[in-house]
């Protein structure tokens, strides 16, 4: 017999999916995910604006206000190996509302925060909240959507990816500028509160029926392991490659996770399941991920540091003028999403991209002190154009052939290498930069030297003309013909999908 309480949670259910409209599950995860997802993308590079402004703020030397956007990196990094299980094990939408829950509220603490030391606590729930928004949210995204409707799936998560890393300068120069540092945080309030509230009305539960136990050696092995890897390539350029505490921890890191490759090979219900690389559309997806995100996260890291200590720009003058990659993007997943991809595939798309991406940025390295700024602008709405060719396909194509019930810790996997590559690629430009030093002394007076950002532009194209050849000789377009529409598919397996089972 049914409990009084269990009996009202059941007729307060009922009564509330009579009085909703029924909502498609495409659209109502689709909404909730791609908020979330915004939010989340966004805050980085909005964040960074207000570096300068918090160290003033809190009277502390700019080499140490970096731990505000260290700390939530690695803890991004710590709580993401664990995002597949617990999906799985709890419920994709329990778990990704409590996430977005956990990323709102670290926001509003964040901007109530009194000091740095109280700052960087709330950063690290912030970045546990971060950590477990995307992979559960992408697996969610996965499952709902087949494999034939893909592609409008990978155009639709290709906007807040792209689009927000561009708005957040913009946003965040005009909120430090004309309100306040503290707003940089507090923006994410509305957005996060809106998602919950139409994710707990709208969204129904999806839930894996055979999760297995927690593997605890496979998450202290990966998330610190991975923490560790993060903090030394985020830390190195401003500390130093040869600082001990640099050298230790990626050693660490490295020691630890070849450790669990080890482990979890041997383990049947493993939390970083590697067996899934064994597939080649997945395991080419995941390289290409980590190179494309090397590049382009590198790129969005050195052209705001051109455009303000290179060119003299105001913050917000920075944020407009990389603003036209947002715009490229927009255009360019519409092109690729409706024409290129079902045309020709993910192959020579992917590297179509990076070639795209390495002349743009090649180009950049020829823009002097006193280069037209709508250049710039034009190589931006460029650049912003060529990686939707690669990010649209891949994402289109990396879960092809990956079955429902691995897809939660595939969707790990590959934003544990999503974020890898964007923090490598910082790494990778700022050393560039310090290496050439970006600024000289000259009749006495120091000024901007603009061959170290030229330097830098041409160490990114380099890694993109890398990715491209990569693209071409590990993409088949044959593992990913069932997401093009109007491809005959020859399917290995007449099994039904697994059903998912729903609250």
């Amino acid at each position: 017999m049914l409990s009084r309480a269990t009996h009202c949670r059941t007729v307060s259910r009922v009564l509330t999916r009579r009085a909703l409209p029924a909502i498609d599950q495409r659209v109502a995860v689709s909404a909730v995910y791609v908020a979330a997802l915004f939010m989340n993308v966004m805050d980085v590079t909005i964040v960074n604006v207000a570096l300068p402004t918090l160290g003033r703020t809190f009277k502390v030397a700019p080499s140490s206000v970096d731990v505000v956007v260290i700390s939530y990196m690695v803890s991004l990094a710590v709580f993401i190996p664990a995002s597949g299980w617990i999906g799985d094990r709890f419920g994709g939408k329990r778990t990704l509302l409590i996430a977005v829950t956990v990323f709102t509220v670290a926001s509003a603490l964040c901007g109530a925060a009194g000091s740095l030391s109280q700052l960087v606590i709330f950063r690290i729930l912030q970045g546990a909240g971060g950590g477990m928004i995307i992979p559960i949210g992408m697996a969610m995204m996965y499952r709902i959507f087949p494999a034939a409707e893909r592609l409008r799936l990978a155009s639709l998560i290709m906007i807040p990816t792209a689009f927000a890393p561009a708005l957040g300068p913009v946003l965040g120069g005009l909120l430090v500028t004309d309100a306040s540092w503290r707003w940089v945080f507090y923006v994410n309030l509305p957005v996060g509160v809106v998602a919950v509230v139409f994710g707990m009305l709208f969204v129904t539960d999806q839930r894996e029926s055979r999760p297995g136990r927690f593997d605890l050696t496979g998450f202290a092995l990966a998330g610190v392991g991975l923490g560790a890897v993060m903090y030394g390539v985020s830390e190195g350029p401003i500390r130093g490659w040869s600082s001990a505490l640099i050298v230790g921890s990626v050693i660490a890191g490295v020691v630890l996770l070849v450790a669990m490759v080890l482990v979890e090979l041997r383990v049947e219900h493993p939390m970083v399941d590697l067996r899934l690389l064994r597939d080649p559309m997945f395991r080419a997806s995941n390289q290409m991920v980590l190179v494309g995100f090397t590049a382009f996260f590198g790129i969005l890291y050195v052209v705001p540091l051109y455009y303000q200590d290179g060119r003299g720009l105001s913050a917000l003058q920075s944020g407009l003028s990389t603003f036209p990659e947002a715009i490229g993007v927009m255009v360019g997943s519409q092109v690729v999403g409706r024409v290129l991809y079902p045309a020709l595939g993910p192959r020579r798309l992917m590297a179509a991209g990076l070639c795209g991406v390495a002349l743009c940025t090649g180009l950049m390295s020829l823009c002097g002190a006193h280069t037209s700024l709508w250049w710039m602008r034009l190589l931006m709405l460029g650049l912003g154009y060529s990686i939707t060719h690669l990010m649209v396909s891949m994402q289109a194509a990396a879960f092809a052939t990956i079955s429902p019930e691995a897809t939660g810790r595939g969707s790990m996997l590959f934003n544990a290498n999503r974020q890898l590559g964007g923090a490598v690629g910082v790494a990778l430009l700022s050393t560039v930069l310090s290496a050439v030093g970006p600024v000289r002394q000259v009749a006495g007076r120091v000024v901007p030297h603009l061959t170290a950002y030229h330097a830098a532009f041409l160490a990114a194209a380099g890694v993109a003309v890398g990715g491209a050849v990569l693209a071409l000789a590990t993409v088949r377009d044959d593992d990913a013909a069932s997401t093009r529409p109007g491809r005959h598919v020859v399917a290995e397996s007449d099994d039904p999908p697994v059903p998912l089972a729903v609250e």
